[in-house]
C-alpha cells in the first residue's frame, strides 16, 4: 500500500474540514450578499433544468430488459405449451437463468453504456450476439444433459424470436429518448473549472479530446484578476470569483467541480476547498499536468484524464431514490398512526388561543433553498417570531400553555410529515434551521465556518444530533458546534440502517425535555 497517496488525500480532507469547523472570533453583522454577473446569471438560467442520472438510467434499462425477457418467455409458454404441460421448475429455471444470462452478456459487451444507447444500429449487433449465445448455451446444455424431449422446441424458438423483436423495438425507443434528453442537456455531467490560466486551458483541451465524453464544461471561476487569469480560457468565459461560484452552484444543477490548480499549491488549494466543500457536488482535483504521480487506481478518470477525488455528493443516484422511497413509506405510516394525536393537537391549539392552527416558518432546505416548514402554532399569534431571531427560553411568555406541552413533546413538529410528502424534508437528516437563527446576535453561519455544509442533504424531521442530546436551545457557540458536528457525521456516514436506527431511537429521546422549551 502506498501510504503517500492516502496521506495526501486524507490530509487535505481533514485540513479542509477542521478549518471549516473552527469558531470565528470577532465577526459581526449580516452576510454580504453575493451578486452574480449578467453572464453568470444567463448561464445559470440555461442550467436550471434537473439532470437525469446516467447511473440510474442504465440500471433501469438493465432491470427492465431482464423483466421483459422473462415475461416474454412466460407469455410464450402460456400461449403455446400450456395447458398441455403445467408450469414447473423445468421451465422456470431456463426463464430465470436465460434472462439473467442475457443481461449479463449484454453488460459484458458494454450494451448498457450511454454510448450504446445512442448508437442504435451498433448496439443491436451486440444484443443479437448476446441473445444468440444464450440459446446456443441452452442447446448445448440440453444436448449433453439429454433433455431435448423435456422442452418444447417451438417454445424456445418463439421466445428467441419474440425476444429479438422486443430488443429491436425497445432499443429504438431508448435511443430516441436518449437523443432527446441529450439534446436537452439532461444526460450530461455539467462541470465547472475552478482556476484559470494555462493549467485550465490544458485541462479543457484534454477533456475535449476524450471520445464519447459526457462532460459539458459550463464555465470557469477564479479569484485572480484578468491579468493573471484571462477572461476567456480555451473558448470558455470566466464567470466570476469563488464566492460567486458558491452562489452560482446553488442556483443551477451542477454535477462536478474540477480544480485545475496544481497540487503543489497546497495553501491555495486549502483555501479554495474550504469554501467549496459545503456544496452538494462532486469535487475533483485535476492531476493531468502535475508532476506528483500516484498509482493509476488512486485516480478517477474522465477518459484518460486523471482526477483525485476529494469530496463526493452525498446520497446520490440509487441512494437518493431508496431514501425517497423510505421517506414516503414511513411518512405515510406515521401520518396514519399519529393522525389522532395530530387531530387532538389541532383542536387544542384552535380552542385555547386565537389564530391559525398551523405556523409556517422560512427555513433552510437542501442546498440552502428556502422552504416553508409546517408546525402546530405554539405561540400567541401576535408574538410569533417568523425569523426566529429570539430563541424560545424556559417559561417564555410568548408560548401558550398548549404550546408548552406540544413543544416539550415535539408534537408541534408532526405537520412536517407533510413537508416530507412534498419532498421538502426527509424523515431523517439535519434539522432545518430558521433563517434568523442566531447565538449572541450572530447568525449561525457567522459563528461556525462551514455551517452550510449541513445543507448538502435534505433536512429532516429528526436527526443524529437530536438523538444524541443536541435538541432544543443553542444559546452558546459550543452547542451549535456540537449540533453541526453531529449533522456532518450523519452526512458522511449515511445509510438506510442509520436512518432506521434514528427513527427507532427518536421516541425514546423525546423523554429528555431538559432543553425543550
Amino acid at each position: 500500500m502506498n501510504s503517500a497517496e492516502n496521506d495526501f488525500r486524507k490530509r487535505f480532507r481533514e485540513a479542509v474540514q477542521s478549518k471549516a469547523g473552527e469558531l470565528r472570533e470577532g465577526e459581526t453583522g449580516q452576510r454580504a450578499k453575493v451578486e452574480l454577473s449578467v453572464r453568470a446569471m444567463e448561464v445559470a438560467k440555461m442550467l436550471s433544468s434537473r439532470q437525469i442520472s446516467i447511473t440510474v438510467l442504465c440500471a433501469v434499462v438493465r432491470v427492465s430488459e431482464a423483466l421483459a425477457i422473462f415475461a416474454i418467455g412466460l407469455a410464450c409458454f402460456f400461449g403455446y405449451v400450456y395447458p398441455d404441460e403445467r408450469f414447473s421448475l423445468f421451465y422456470a429455471a431456463p426463464l430465470l437463468f436465460g434472462s439473467l444470462l442475457a443481461v449479463g452478456l449484454i453488460q459484458a459487451a458494454d450494451g448498457y453504456q450511454l454510448t450504446a444507447f445512442r448508437s442504435y444500429a451498433a448496439q443491436l449487433g451486440r444484443i443479437f450476439a448476446a441473445w444468440t449465445v444464450v440459446f446456443a448455451f441452452f442447446a448445448l446444455a440440453m444436448f449433453f444433459a439429454k433433455l431435448g424431449d423435456t422442452y418444447s422446441r417451438v417454445w424456445f424458438a418463439a421466445w428467441y424470436a419474440a425476444g429479438l423483436a422486443f430488443f429491436v423495438v425497445s432499443r429504438a425507443l431508448v435511443a430516441r429518448l436518449v437523443r432527446k434528453w441529450s439534446d436537452e442537456g439532461r444526460l450530461e455531467r455539467r462541470a465547472i473549472i475552478v482556476g484559470g490560466g494555462q493549467p485550465a486551458a490544458e485541462l479543457i483541451q484534454d477533456l475535449e479530446a476524450q471520445a464519447n465524453n459526457d462532460i459539458r464544461i459550463c464555465g470557469i471561476f477564479d479569484d485572480r484578476s484578468d491579468d493573471r487569469s484571462p477572461p476567456i480560457v480555451a473558448g470558455y468565459p470566466k464567470l466570476g470569483t469563488i464566492a460567486e461560484l458558491v452562489e452560482f452552484a446553488r442556483l443551477t444543477s451542477i454535477d462536478l467541480l474540477i480544480v485545475s490548480i496544481p497540487l503543489r499549491a497546497e495553501e491555495r488549494l486549502l483555501q479554495l476547498l474550504k469554501k467549496l466543500w459545503i456544496l452538494p457536488i462532486d469535487i475533483r482535483l485535476s492531476a493531468h499536468c502535475d508532476k506528483m504521480r500516484f498509482r493509476p487506481r488512486s485516480y478517477s478518470y474522465i477518459g484518460k484524464v486523471p482526477l483525485l477525488d476529494m469530496f463526493s455528493k452525498p446520497i446520490a443516484d440509487w441512494d437518493a431514490i431508496s431514501k425517497r422511497i423510505f421517506d414516503l413509506v414511513f411518512a405515510c405510516i406515521a401520518i396514519v398512526l399519529l393522525s389522532p394525536v395530530m387531530a387532538g393537537a389541532a383542536l387544542a391549539v384552535k380552542m385555547t388561543s386565537r389564530g391559525p392552527i398551523l405556523f409556517k416558518q422560512k427555513r433552510y432546505g437542501f442546498n440552502n433553498e428556502v422552504i416553508d416548514v409546517l408546525k402546530f402554532r405554539s405561540m400567541y399569534v401576535d408574538q410569533e417570531d417568523l425569523m426566529a431571531r429570539k430563541a424560545v427560553t424556559r417559561d417564555d411568555p410568548r408560548v401558550t400553555p398548549v404550546g408548552r406541552f406540544i413543544r416539550k413533546s415535539s408534537i408541534d413538529e408532526l405537520p412536517q410529515l407533510f413537508n416530507v410528502l412534498r419532498g421538502e424534508l426527509s424523515l431523517v437528516g439535519p434539522r432545518p434551521h430558521a433563517l434568523g437563527a442566531n447565538t449572541n446576535e450572530k447568525l449561525w453561519d457567522e459563528v461556525i465556518d462551514g455551517y452550510f455544509a449541513r445543507h448538502k442533504v435534505k433536512p429532516g424531521v429528526t436527526g443524529w444530533a437530536q438523538i444524541n442530546g443536541w435538541r432544543g436551545e443553542c444559546d452558546t457557540p459550543d452547542k451549535i458546534r456540537g449540533r453541526i458536528e453531529n449533522d456532518l457525521y450523519y452526512i458522511e456516514n449515511w445509510s438506510l440502517g442509520l436512518d432506521l436506527y434514528i427513527l427507532f431511537m427518536t421516541p425514546f429521546r423525546l423523554f429528555n425535555t431538559e432543553n425543550a422549551f
